[in-house]
């Protein structure tokens, strides 16, 4: 492989894989044109550009980083990003140009050394999306998108969608200029025999697309600190880092919508040194690698990250899909003081009812202290009973009976998340994404009320939900709002009271409607038929009214958060 080449001189004859402990395909296509672009969009974007310009010179793809495992065979370490999506967007162009006339000679000849000849594919992605890859893009024998595993292959088939659509309509004219440029743009190769010396070298590069992560590097220093460091151990520490990393990307390829890798590796570490305090992942990493024999460090620590994500992966999937209250607590989000405890919690093996409850109890603190609003530090108050969670003594009791305590006490250290803080925090406005994540839990308190073996209503099964204003913010000139005076705006409009929960198509649809309109749609969830029973002898909508069924909210928030 040349050190300078194209794109095509660099696929031709050669076979490029993605080795399973590299990150799957992770960029993003944005599909409404009013929102920023994304890779995928920017990809296409700056070759569109360089078509209308003027310039000689070649488009340039930038530099890939390779580990050469065979003559013709080679991992690539650096750019697979832009490898993958550049095999996409081709087979794209391809499938298009077929549509219009057959291939010749030269442009088969071209489709074969850079997509595929007989039964050899040019280029591979990841082990656990290879075959979705192949049969989506490459030989587009599937058609449906049923049955994607991955967030990765879900984002291979939606660049691949979208390249299609927006080459529908282009003329030969276009296509074949646009694979005279990529085919022919330039690019630069390092192919490097040993693996840790190529993954150390990706983390100098500073190409278009995503930055590496904190994990990223964290993955290159520990192989290149085993490559200085390892001695005999060497090959089987670099195949052991390997393993596990493909594991874990298998791993964020099915939850990274839900968690950030980079936060996991925070929460590794704290649960790795047995302290909420941890915060600086790369910094103390590095400390430690600048110590002397490294080598056990890495060995353990990369263990915790698989474990980590592995339970992780369970977490919120089979877990939080058959468990209310982790989906609870999923939904409420912004849960980085809870997840330590969470992958603890995994880790002992205590069992799901025990998990449960756990994030029940974490959730209230959360929850608190997100409404309240406190300077207070809430990791010392924490984080003595997280020390004293350990492998010898898994008991949860100790940080459920601190949680409760917390709440009740009036002692003034430790007051701030108790229930007189919580009542008068949420009396006026509150954050409409947490307001909806309250109306959510009232909406399932007045679902249970009077009914027996009642299976409350996941979040996610409400449609779109969205926070309706039931007096408007706006004041409208119809009857059946009480008078918008100075009290009415500043003290009813923005409280629990007036908000209420409707699914997006709902709320479009009585937007700013005189209160009658509104009242008669208002026939889908429990709290929508509570507001039809508080004014069914008058049909206003009133600050008594409003103040009546804000109290009902107050209180129920207070017995149960």
């Amino acid at each position: 492989m040349k050190a300078s080449t194209t794109i095509k001189q660099m696929l031709a004859g050669n076979k490029i894989f993605v080795p399973t402990y590299q990150r799957a395909y992770s960029w993003d296509t944005e599909l409404e044109k009013a929102k920023s672009p994304k890779q995928t969009n920017v990809f296409l974007s700056d070759l569109e550009d360089y078509n209308k310009s003027s310039t000689l010179s070649k488009y340039y793809f930038g530099h890939f980083l390779f580990e050469e495992k065979d003559e013709k065979k080679f991992g690539i370490i650096d750019g697979q990003q832009r490898m993958t999506t550049i095999v996409i967007f081709l087979s794209a162009l391809f499938s298009r140009l077929k549509q219009i006339r057959p291939l010749n000679e030269t442009e088969q000849e071209t489709f074969e050394d850079i997509i595929k000849r007989n039964s050899t594919y040019r280029f591979e992605t990841v082990d656990y999306d290879d075959r979705f890859f192949k049969d989506c893009v490459i030989d587009q024998s599937k058609k449906d998108r049923n049955g994607i595993k991955t967030v990765s292959a879900k984002r291979i088939a939606i660049a691949f969608d979208f390249f299609t659509s927006q080459l529908a309509d282009k003329d030969e004219t276009y296509l074949l200029k646009m694979l005279d440029t990529v085919q022919n743009a330039s690019c630069t190769t390092h192919p490097v025999k040993d693996a840790s010396e190529a993954i150390q070298m990706f983390i100098f590069q500073n190409n278009r697309g995503k930055k590496p992560s904190n994990l990223e590097i964290i993955k290159a220093q520990f192989m290149f600190n085993v490559h200085l460091y390892g001695g005999e151990e060497k090959e089987s520490l670099i195949k052991e880092i390997k393993d596990r990393f493909e594991e874990i990307y298998k791993s964020i390829s099915s939850i990274e919508y839900r968690i950030n890798e980079d936060d996991v590796l925070v929460y590794t570490l704290r649960v790795h040194f047995n302290s909420l305090w941890e915060t600086n992942a790369i910094d103390k990493i590095n400390k430690l690698l600048s110590e002397a024999n490294p080598i056990p460090f890495i060995k353990s620590f990369t263990q915790s990250l698989a474990i980590s994500f592995e339970h992780l992966t369970t977490f919120f999937s089979k877990d939080e899909r058959e468990n209310l209250e982790i989906h609870s607590l999923v939904t409420l989000g912004g849960i980085g003081i809870a997840m330590p405890f969470i992958i603890k919690a995994y880790k002992f093996g205590l069992p799901i009812n025990q998990i449960s409850l756990l994030c029940s109890k974490l959730e209230t603190m959360v929850l608190r202290h997100r409404l309240i609003g406190t300077r207070a530090e809430i990791t010392s108050r924490l984080n003595d009973v997280y020390q004293k969670f350990t492998s010898e003594n898994p008991d949860i009791t100790p940080i459920n009976v601190r949680i409760d305590w917390m709440k009740t006490t009036q002692d003034w250290w430790w007051s701030y998340w108790g229930n007189k803080e919580l009542e008068r925090s949420i009396q006026g406005g509150i954050n409409h994404t947490t307001a909806k994540y309250l109306l959510w839990k009232y909406e399932n308190h007045l679902e249970r009320q009077g009914k027996s073996g009642y299976t409350a209503t996941r979040f996610d099964k409400i449609v779109s939900p969205e926070l309706e204003h039931i007096a408007p913010q706006t004041e409208n000139p119809e009857t059946g709002y009480d008078s918008y005076d100075e009290e009415f705006v500043n003290q009813y409009i923005n409280c629990l009271g007036n908000y209420l929960l409707l699914s997006k198509s709902h709320n479009c649809s009585v937007g700013n409607k005189p209160f009658a309109d509104k009242l008669n749609s208002y026939n889908h969830l429990k709290q929508q038929r509570e507001i039809q029973k508080m004014t069914a002898e008058s049909a206003t909508w009133t600050k008594e009214l409003i103040q009546q069924r804000k109290d009902k909210i107050v209180k129920f928030v207070i017995e149960n958060v």
